[in-house]
Parts: structure tokens; C-alpha cells; sequence
């Protein structure tokens, strides 16, 4: 019985997880050289993205005029100059292995990244081994070469320092990670709430305008040449989704996926989730939601403020960002295999947070998991996905 006491402290005692996190990351760091050196690497868009940066490199500035052999430049300006630092670094993109060791180093930067905000949260050891045991995951990183790694990487780097309470490095942070990839938008609502609570109206406004700032900063280039084109392509919302590739609405049908009602349902239903946990859920460190539009309206006296900022806790900070992101892709007109990275080191942090038990943990990660494997896409595993 001794001995099962203490096995059961070891697998929920967040302190166990200074040794147990190294241990988990060690055994990435042996698996991902394998995978590169055994699984054959997969192109879809690495050379169309070098394709890209050469004319970059030659001079062109219209976003408009960016193409690769998989089509136009559809990525912010941050992802041009990631993307041109390879194109450097791997002889003009000739050198895809190196590339894929490059991209090890992404991947466990971003994996210990994500302990820590797991960590700073007193997430339990159980559920760090979920973290590393994603064939798709590794393969977005590795096999692929996504834009997507760095995106989730500043993603947790903003997390953290928003734990951390370092707010301008947060949103320098956060800001990039959408310089590279407009997705993380999905997490701009519960960042707002972060910061504003985290510290004030007025100080949370100045960081929005830095995050403006640095946006203005990264585009300058091509807003000089032709602004409505490089906003309009590198931040396009309207964008027309193909059903072949869709991994989550399969089992609506292609007719039902393409209409304009089922878009402006899914529209719909994301803004009534997001409002629904301002009212429940991201509001709390400010009270009740009356207290909460007072506060916003008029801000309170300093020792108020203060009162309503240490109730921003790690937990909360993490959980809110990462509960956003994952209503986001619920309700995203499509998602492709690669939005799994923005997937994969949520789920199993907010199913602990759920209250479910570890088994129960455990078996919905292993669904979500072979449900992303799927390839094609099936009715069945689209419907899992969502799940």
C-alpha cells in the first residue's frame, strides 16, 4: 500500500515535475532525430515558401505578386523574414535535411516552453508524457516544415511571460506569432481579457498599441509598396476553403460546407462561446460581470486594480489563452492538418482542468489523436475531431 501511495504522489504531485519534466523531454530529445532519419520527409509547402522569399530576395514588395508552386503568399510579413533566415541558413532551401534538424530545435524550444506554462499552472506529472507522444504533432514539425511551429512557439513564449507578468514581452511576443501566422487571432479575445485585468484599462490599451505598432513595423516593406494588398492577402478573412481538405466539417457534406448560412452559423456560434465565458469564466479576477463593465468603463482606484491583478494567476492566464484558441478551431470554417499544433499541447492541459479522470484523459486524447491521423479526412474522424 506504501508503495502505491507513493506512485500516486508521484503521478499528481506537481512537484514531482522538476524531475519528471527533464525525463519526459529527454526522451523527445532521442526520439525526434530518429523520426527524421527513418520517417521520409513530406513536401507540401517548403518549396513553395523558399519559392516565395526569392522574389522577396529580388526585390518584389506587392503581396499580391508573392507566389509558389502551391499558390499566392497568404502568411503576414513576419513568416517572409523566418522563412527568408532558412532560406539563408539551408543553401536557398536546397538543404531540406538541415532544415528538418532546425526544425528539432523548434520543436523542443516550443515543447519546453510548454512545460513551463504547464508548470507555472501546477499542471500534475501525468499529464506532461501526452505532450511528446503526437506522431502528427512530430510530423507538422519535422516532416512538413510548417509556418505553424513558430506561431505555436510565440504563442507559449507569450503565455509564459504573461504568467511571469512580464506584459511588454508578451505582447511583443504574441504579436510576432500573428506577424507569422494570422491564426493565433483565435487567441486576441482571452489576451485582451489577460491584460486588462492583468493590468488595467489604460496599461492593457498602451500594450495593444504596441502590438499595433509591431505589426505596422513588420509590414513596412510592403505597406509602403501597396498596403491594401498586403493587408488584404496576409491578413485575408474571407478566404474561400476547399472541402477536400477540411478535417473537421467532412461529415456536413461539401454542399452544406461551402454555403454562406453555414459560415454565418459557425460565426454565430463562436461569438456566443466567446460570450459566454467572458460571463462565466474570463471576467472572475474582476468580480461579476456588472463589476467587470464598471471597472472597463471607469477604471478603479489603484488598490482595487491590484486586488483584481493577483487574482490574474498563472492558471487562469494559461487556461483562458488556450480555452480561446480552442473555441476558435471548433468553430473555424475549415482546419487543416496543420492546426493541429495549436491543438495538440492544449487539450491536455484543459482536460485535467475539466475534472475528467486521468483515464478518461487519457482515452479522449488517444480519440482526438488517431482522428488527426486520419488521411483523408472521414465523416467519422471529422466528427471525432470535434468531439
Amino acid at each position: 500500500m506504501e508503495l502505491i501511495k507513493q506512485g500516486l504522489s508521484i503521478v499528481n504531485d506537481p512537484r514531482h515535475t522538476s524531475w519528471i519534466c527533464p525525463l519526459v523531454f529527454a526522451a523527445d530529445v532521442v526520439l525526434c532525430p530518429l523520426v527524421v532519419k527513418y520517417i521520409p520527409y513530406t513536401e507540401i509547402d517548403w518549396k513553395a515558401y523558399m519559392q516565395q522569399v526569392s522574389q522577396y530576395i529580388g526585390g518584389e514588395r506587392d503581396y499580391v505578386k508573392l507566389y509558389g508552386d502551391t499558390g499566392p503568399l497568404v502568411y503576414p510579413a513576419a513568416h517572409v523574414y523566418v522563412y527568408r533566415l532558412l532560406h539563408y541558413l539551408t543553401d536557398e532551401g536546397r538543404d531540406v535535411r538541415l532544415a528538418q534538424y532546425m526544425f528539432i530545435g523548434l520543436y523542443l524550444a516550443t515543447l519546453a516552453m510548454v512545460m513551463q506554462c504547464y508548470r507555472q499552472a501546477k499542471a500534475p506529472p501525468y499529464i506532461f508524457p501526452l505532450l511528446i507522444l503526437s506522431k502528427r504533432l512530430h510530423s507538422i514539425f519535422l516532416l512538413r516544415l510548417f509556418n505553424d511551429g513558430f506561431a505555436v512557439f510565440f504563442l507559449f513564449l507569450a503565455i509564459y511571460c504573461y504568467q511571469r507578468r512580464l506584459w511588454t514581452a508578451g505582447s511583443l511576443a504574441y504579436s510576432f506569432g500573428l506577424g507569422v501566422k494570422m491564426s493565433l487571432l483565435l487567441a486576441l479575445p482571452a489576451v485582451g481579457v489577460v491584460l486588462w485585468q492583468g493590468v488595467g484599462r489604460n496599461r492593457a490599451l498602451r500594450q495593444a498599441v504596441l502590438m499595433g505598432q509591431l505589426q505596422i513595423l513588420l509590414g513596412y516593406p510592403f505597406l509602403t509598396g501597396n498596403a491594401h494588398n498586403y493587408v488584404v492577402r496576409a491578413f485575408e478573412v474571407t478566404r474561400q476553403f476547399l472541402f477536400k481538405w477540411t478535417v473537421n466539417w467532412r461529415f456536413v457534406g461539401e454542399e452544406t460546407f461551402l454555403s454562406s448560412s453555414f459560415s454565418v452559423a459557425l460565426l454565430a456560434v463562436h461569438a456566443t462561446l466567446l460570450i459566454g465565458f467572458l460571463a462565466t469564466r474570463w471576467l472572475r479576477p474582476a468580480g461579476t460581470l456588472p463589476e467587470a463593465f464598471r471597472q472597463l468603463i471607469s477604471p478603479p482606484p489603484e488598490s482595487v486594480q491590484i486586488n483584481v491583478a493577483k487574482r490574474v494567476t498563472p492558471d487562469f492566464t494559461i487556461t483562458s489563452i488556450l480555452t480561446a484558441i480552442l473555441v476558435g478551431c471548433l468553430c473555424a470554417r475549415s482546419l487543416h492538418y496543420q492546426f493541429f499544433a495549436y491543438i495538440a499541447w492544449s487539450t491536455p492541459f484543459l482536460l485535467w482542468r475539466s475534472g475528467l479522470h486521468p483515464v478518461l484523459i487519457y482515452a479522449v486524447w488517444a480519440a482526438q489523436e488517431w482522428a488527426w491521423n486520419v488521411y483523408p479526412s472521414t465523416d467519422l474522424s471529422s466528427v471525432v475531431v470535434l468531439q
